[in-house]
C-alpha cells in the first residue's frame, strides 16, 4: 500500500474520532488520558484507594470519616472510604480538633487575625472568629488567644463544637511569637522517626497544665478551670517545662568541661516541690555548651532522660518514678504514657515494653535504622532494606498492616492509616494487609526502675499515669 494511502487513512480515522467526540457519540480521550496519567501503586499490597492531591501535603489527619490534607496555600478533605474529594478551601494553615465523633477543622491565614471552624465532611463553617491570633487544637478542647494590645491578651477554651467559651483567662501578651496554629508551648519534644510524620497520631487530649512562654516568663494555666497558677521567670541556667501536671525547673551548670543537670518538679498550685533528681540529662542543652534551648524529650506525661552511665530512662513527670531504664546499647525510639519501644542492643529487633512493670510485650525483627511512633490505635514501625511500614497492636504486637513501600506514614486512625509519597496519598485498612508472622515474646530488654503499677488497659490507656486526664466518677480528681 502506498505511503500516501496509509497517511490518508490515519487522517480520516482521526477525523472520525474527533467528530464522534465533538458530537458526544463517543469520546475516548478522558479514558486515554486517565490511562497515561495513572500513578504506580504506592505500596505492595495495594492500598484501598490512592489519589493525587493538589500539592505536597504539609500534614494529613484522619477526622472521623474524612481525611484532611493541609497544603501550602489550601486545605482539602477527602472521603476516608473512597478518597474522593469532598471540598477544598484556600488557607495558609489548618489543624484538626475533636475526637473521632466530633472533629472540626480550624483554618486561617498567616498574619491575619481570626479563624474558621469547618465541618470536615461538608466544609461548612460551624463557627467564625475575627480576632484570635493563635489557636491550639486537642481531641477534647480548642484554645484560642486574642489580644487588644501587645500586653493585654485573653485565652479562651472551647469545646471543639461548642458555641460559647468554657472559660477565659488573662495573659499579659501572646501576640509576639505565638501565632497561627499550635505555636510551641513549654512541654516536651516527641521522638521522631524517618518516614513517619511527626503528627501521625493526630490531635491529643489536652494536658492538665500548659506552659505559655511570654516575654521570657512561663505562665502555667490549669486547662480545667483556666486559672493561671504560676507566672515564673527561669533563672539564668534554668529551663522551665510543664509536664504531667508538674512544673519542672531544669538546671544545667557547666563545670569541669561538662554539664551537670538537676530537676526540681513542683506542684504549680502550691509551689511545693513534688520530686527532684540530679544527674539526669533531659537533652535540653545543645552540644556546644549548657545553654538550654530545647524542651525535654518525652510525650504526654513522661520524660526521656539519660543517666550518668549513658543508659536511657523514662521518667513519670508527675511523681518522678523511673518507669523504664534501658540496658547498655538499647535505643529508645518511641514512648507514650503506656509503652516504650526500643531497639535492642544487637540492633536486630524492636522491643515493646509496658511502662512501670517488668512486662515485655513483644519483639519483632528490625534493622539498626528502624524507627517507630506510638498512636492511640497502632504502633507504626518503619524500616529500610527493604523499605517497609508495619502497623501493629501496641499491646500484643499483632500485625495490622504490613506494607512494602518507600512511602511515609502520614496519619493513623481507628481502622487504618494514610501513607503518602510526594503528592500521592493512599489509605490502608487494618487487617487487610497483615502478614503471617506475629510478634513473639522476647527476653527482657531493660531493667525496671522503682514503681509497682503500670498503665491500665482499655479506656484507662488515655487517662495518663495518674488518671489526671479522666474525670473521677465520684466527681473529684486523682492525685
Amino acid at each position: 500500500m502506498a505511503k500516501g494511502s496509509v497517511r490518508g487513512g490515519l487522517l480520516l480515522g482521526l477525523a472520525v474520532v474527533v467528530a464522534l467526540a465533538a458530537t458526544g457519540v463517543w469520546n475516548p480521550f478522558p479514558g486515554l488520558w486517565e490511562w497515561v496519567d495513572r500513578s504506580e501503586p504506592i505500596s505492595e499490597p495495594d492500598v484501598v484507594w490512592q489519589e493525587r492531591v493538589g500539592g505536597t501535603p504539609r500534614s494529613v489527619t484522619i477526622a472521623g470519616d474524612t481525611v484532611v490534607v493541609e497544603q501550602r496555600t489550601r486545605v482539602e478533605a477527602r472521603s476516608l472510604a473512597t478518597g474522593a474529594q469532598l471540598w477544598e478551601r484556600k488557607a495558609d494553615w489548618s489543624a484538626v480538633a475533636g475526637g473521632d465523633r466530633d472533629p472540626v477543622v480550624a483554618v486561617g491565614k498567616l498574619l491575619v487575625k481570626g479563624y474558621e471552624l469547618l465541618d470536615p465532611a461538608t466544609g461548612a463553617t460551624r463557627r467564625r472568629d475575627d480576632d484570635a491570633v493563635a489557636v491550639w487544637t486537642y481531641r477534647n478542647l480548642l484554645l484560642d488567644a486574642r489580644c487588644s494590645d501587645a500586653t493585654d491578651c485573653t485565652l479562651s477554651a472551647w469545646d471543639p463544637r461548642g458555641t460559647a467559651p468554657l472559660w477565659t483567662a488573662f495573659l499579659p501578651g501572646v501576640s509576639s511569637g505565638l501565632l497561627a496554629d499550635n505555636p510551641g508551648l513549654r512541654g516536651t519534644r516527641r521522638l521522631t522517626a524517618t518516614r513517619i510524620d511527626d503528627l501521625v497520631a493526630g490531635p491529643e487530649s489536652v494536658p492538665p497544665l500548659l506552659g505559655f512562654p511570654v516575654d521570657g516568663r512561663v505562665h502555667v494555666v490549669d486547662t480545667a478551670t483556666g486559672r493561671v497558677l504560676q507566672n515564673v521567670e527561669p533563672g539564668r541556667d534554668e529551663r522551665i517545662s510543664v509536664v504531667g501536671g508538674r512544673m519542672l525547673r531544669i538546671a544545667a551548670r557547666s563545670q569541669d568541661g561538662t554539664c551537670y543537670f538537676a530537676i526540681s518538679a513542683r506542684d504549680p498550685a502550691t509551689g511545693q516541690e513534688a520530686w527532684q533528681r540530679a544527674g539526669v540529662n533531659l537533652r535540653t542543652a545543645d552540644s556546644a555548651g549548657c545553654a538550654q534551648r530545647e524542651d525535654p524529650q518525652g510525650a504526654r506525661n513522661v520524660l526521656i532522660g539519660v543517666g550518668p552511665d549513658g543508659r536511657e530512662a523514662v521518667i513519670d513527670g508527675y511523681d518522678g518514678r523511673l518507669l523504664w531504664v534501658g540496658e547498655p546499647g538499647t535505643k529508645l525510639i518511641a514512648v507514650d504514657d503506656r509503652y516504650a519501644l526500643f531497639r535492642a542492643a544487637d540492633k536486630r529487633s524492636v522491643v515493646a515494653r509496658e511502662l512501670g512493670t517488668d512486662r515485655v510485650l513483644w519483639t519483632r525483627p528490625a534493622s539498626g535504622k528502624a524507627g517507630a511512633a506510638l498512636t492511640p490505635y497502632a504502633a507504626v514501625v518503619s524500616d529500610e532494606k527493604p523499605s517497609r511500614l508495619v502497623a501493629v497492636d501496641p499491646r500484643t504486637g499483632r500485625e495490622l498492616a504490613v506494607l512494602r513501600t518507600p512511602a511515609n506514614a502520614l496519619a493513623v486512625g481507628p481502622q487504618g492509616m494514610i501513607v503518602g509519597e510526594g503528592r500521592e496519598i493512599g489509605y490502608v485498612r487494618f487487617g487487610a494487609t497483615g502478614g503471617g508472622t506475629p510478634a513473639r515474646p522476647p527476653g527482657d530488654g531493660g531493667v525496671n526502675g522503682p514503681g509497682t503499677t503500670g498503665p491500665g488497659s482499655g479506656d484507662d490507656d488515655n487517662c495518663g499515669p495518674k488518671r489526671e486526664l479522666c474525670p473521677d466518677p465520684a466527681g473529684g480528681k486523682d492525685g
